[in-house]
Order: C-alpha cells, then structure tokens, then sequence
C-alpha cells in the first residue's frame, strides 16, 4: 500500500501535471477535447494524435510498472529506483518515461491541432533536453557505476532502438 501510495503521489506531481494540468491550463478550459475537423487531413491530424497519446500511456506505464517492480522506487528524483533498471522498455530506450510523456503531448497537440500546445511539448522537450544530461544522468553515473555507463554506450536517451539491448551480450 505504500509503495501505491509512492507512485501515485510521484505520477499525480509529474507525468500527470506536464500532460493534464499544463495543456488544460494553455488550452484555457478544465479538459481540452478532440474538435473534429472538416477535412480527411485534420481527421488524419487527430487520429494521428490520439494514436501518439495511446502510444505514450502505455510506454510510460510500462516504465512506472519496472520502477515499481524491479527498481524498488518511482520516477520522481526524491524517491528513484533504489535498483539499476535495464528490462522492458529500458532496453530500448533510456527515459521511456520522458519519452512516453513526450508522445503524449506531440500526440496531444496532434489531436487537438494546438499550436500553443505544441509549443509546451517542443519546451518540455527542450528542458529534458538540459536537465537530463547536465542532472539525472551524472546522479545515475555515480549511484550506479560501471554498468549505467556500459548501458549509456549501448543505449540512447530518447529515441528507442531498433533491437532490445541485451546487457549480458
């Protein structure tokens, strides 16, 4: 129960606040909703985005579920993985997470046709773009030595590989 409540508290102050709260907050309305649009390309625009967030949830899930599982500990930097996680998605991909967020708010400004929230997303991009090398992977570096650097050369920050990475090939 209160490893639940760990997770809970970290999704609802992270993930949740970057793709609910702050695009509800630009969008000027409490649930920003699909606006079906009057051509087949704004139709393909929308299911495109749709397609996105779909895609994202489940990626990000994927990650807290590993955290929580294997990691014994959250995405939130005040209560991460006490363990080196490298299975599920983390062998395609170091920040699944981020990455999942990432679709949802491409998928997002797809769905709704928003420039202004795709604007946040290209942002929130930009600041994980910093904050990610500059901060957490330093942090990680030294928490989890050799193997996280093994994993770094084998593995890129975003964009997934092709072919899980197997650590022990």
């Amino acid at each position: 129960m209160k490893m639940a409540l760990r997770h809970l508290v970290s999704i609802l102050i992270l993930p949740f606040t970057a793709t609910v709260l702050v695009p509800a907050w630009i969008a000027g309305r409490p649930a920003p909703a699909p606006n079906p649009g009057p051509s087949a390309g704004y139709v393909a625009l929308e299911g495109l985005g749709l397609t996105l967030v779909v895609l994202g949830l489940l990626l990000a899930a994927a990650s807290v579920w590993k955290f929580a599982a294997e990691g014994e500990g959250t995405l939130a930097p005040w209560d991460p993985p006490r363990r080196f996680v490298v299975r599920g998605p983390y062998r395609f991909v170091r920040n699944p997470m981020i990455s999942g967020v990432i679709l949802v708010l491409y998928g997002e400004a797809c769905a709704l046709r928003s420039p202004p929230l795709l604007a946040w997303a290209l942002a929130f991009l930009a600041l994980n773009f910093l904050y990610i090398p500059l901060v957490e992977e330093p942090q990680l570096a030294r928490r989890f030595g050799g193997p996280y650097r093994e994993y770094c050369r084998h593995v890129r920050r975003f964009i997934p590989r092709l072919r899980p990475w197997n650590p022990s090939a």
